[in-house]
């Protein structure tokens, strides 16, 4: 595994040259310099600017693969998330995915519950996509409660959620001690906002970090950093149903502009396998695989660009003081 620097550099100092750089000047086509002012004054708790995370690693075999292919590739990794939920793991799978991220000082993210399209309501499948991939009901919502409990009980301490009440559920919960203190809770991309207010505002209900959609412009990334320090998700590559964006090239300005930052090695042009099991096994291997190597090409891409450090320590999970809403003990 590759080592993070002793130091981060400072955010906005001198540092990583722009794509094709040199050889466009010649030809009169220099890029403006950028604007230290854009770039984010946040950083992990640990002085890192990027951390990094697979996704989609939906059991033990798919994480054998991902910690298989991460040593022989040399790809440092910090989180695995999943997708298809709690509720699709038996116990023993879980303790086995947790059993091997503790191994290797790897944070697990598994998703809370029922959500969207997967119960019986049909608005998030009209044109409008209705209340998209929420939790519908109290029912829904106990089932997001039900799954956060049994993950940390079995030894999870991150959850994926894509509800603001479930969000700030977990918040109450992880306040009063019905959750481990250190646990940290993740916003899917599901559900992903869109401004500096949103962004906020997840932040006061109780995220540990948030998965902005994959579009987002530098400039807005920018604008969310004057009013946020809570870590941002991004899919360098996204999966096609959240747009399919490949942003290899843009990574060092996205540090630049965005950390504290986890830059998520997704998959485009691959087959969904949301929610996972055994029919689907050799995709999600495959892609598994190919995530890891895709994280790799990314990382070489910002060595070449002399913007490889700013890594945090491997090991690194919390995010270090954030602001929340207040929390009534008698709620």
């Amino acid at each position: 595994m590759t080592d993070a620097p002793d130091t981060a550099p400072v955010p906005g100092s001198e540092g990583p040259r722009r794509p094709g750089e040199p050889a466009l000047a010649t030809l009169g086509l220099a890029a403006p310099s950028g604007n230290p002012a854009d770039s984010s004054s946040h950083t992990f708790p640990d002085g890192g600017t990027w951390r990094t995370e697979i996704p989609s690693v939906e059991g033990p075999e798919a994480l054998a693969v991902v910690l298989k292919e991460s040593s022989r590739l040399d790809v440092p990794v910090h989180r695995v998330s999943q997708g298809s939920g709690v509720w699709m793991l038996s116990d023993a799978e879980i303790t086995e995915m947790v059993e091997g991220c503790a191994e290797r000082d790897i944070e697990l993210c598994l998703f809370t519950g029922p959500r969207g399209t997967w119960d019986t309501g049909a608005s998030a499948r009209s044109d409008s996509g209705g209340a998209g991939l929420r939790a519908r009901g109290h029912d829904a919502l106990a089932g997001c409660v039900e799954d956060a409990l049994r993950a940390a009980e079995l030894g999870v301490c991150c959850l994926l959620v894509a509800d603001e009440g479930v969000l700030w559920s977990l918040h109450r919960m992880r306040e009063r001690g019905l959750l481990p203190a250190d646990t940290t809770l993740k916003v899917s991309a599901l559900i992903g906002p869109v401004n500096p207010a949103s962004v906020a505002v997840y932040e006061q209900l109780g995220a540990d970090s948030v998965n902005v959609p994959s579009d987002l412009t530098p400039a807005h990334f920018t604008e969310i950093r004057r009013v946020s320090g809570v870590p941002l998700d991004l899919y360098i590559e996204a999966p096609d149903d959240l747009g399919g964006y490949v942003r290899m090239y843009e990574a060092p300005e996205l540090i630049r502009r965005a950390a504290p930052l986890y830059l998520k090695f997704g998959l485009s042009r691959a087959p969904g396998i949301y929610p996972y099991g055994a029919h689907l096994r050799d995709t999600a291997l495959d892609t598994a695989r190919e995530r890891v190597r895709r994280g790799r090409l990314v990382l070489d891409l910002l060595a070449r660009l002399g913007a490889g450090g700013g890594m945090s320590p491997l090991g690194s999970r919390l995010p270090g003081p954030l602001h929340r809403f207040p929390v009534n003990p008698k709620d």
